[in-house]
């Protein structure tokens, strides 16, 4: 499915954005997406805007959970030491995980697709641990899922 990917390209963006300019836990801030232009922007196709919109949304209302559960796994890097990028691709993972119908494994592969694309070369075997471990203590695969 490319277009959820390229959803979750645009929460990532987004979530990143507002993890920079310390805006995640203003609740009066409307995420937006942060497209490279307008134009970039009306060019999605509209279940690429509404899920990776649903995916922001989600994450910053869940905040203060994800970021517990992911402090809890992450035993030698404290969050707030942990890359931008990686960060927020970990907090989408958390929240798919915990929120969303979607295999388990897809929720990794998922996340390292994410990182070897917008982190550096290495970063996607810390993510890939954090949420392996997560994902065999905290949701065993269940079921038939997507």
């Amino acid at each position: 499915m490319k277009s959820r990917h390229k959803a979750r390209e645009l929460a990532l963006q987004t979530l990143y954005a507002m993890d920079f300019n310390n805006q995640l836990e203003q609740s009066f801030v409307e995420p937006t997406f942060s497209a490279t232009t307008v134009e970039e922007f009306d060019q999605f196709e509209d279940d690429v805007k509404i899920y990776g919109m649903y995916l922001v949304r989600g994450t910053l209302e869940n905040l203060a959970e994800i970021d517990e559960l992911i402090a809890r796994f992450s035993l030698n890097r404290p969050i707030e030491k942990i890359d931008y990028v990686d960060r927020n691709i970990l907090r989408i993972s958390v929240f798919c995980f915990k929120y969303e119908d979607i295999h388990p494994h897809i929720v990794i592969d998922e996340a390292v697709k994410l990182s070897q694309d917008f982190s550096t070369e290495v970063n996607y075997k810390f993510i890939n641990g954090i949420l392996d471990a997560m994902q065999k203590q905290l949701f065993p695969i269940r079921g038939n899922m997507r």
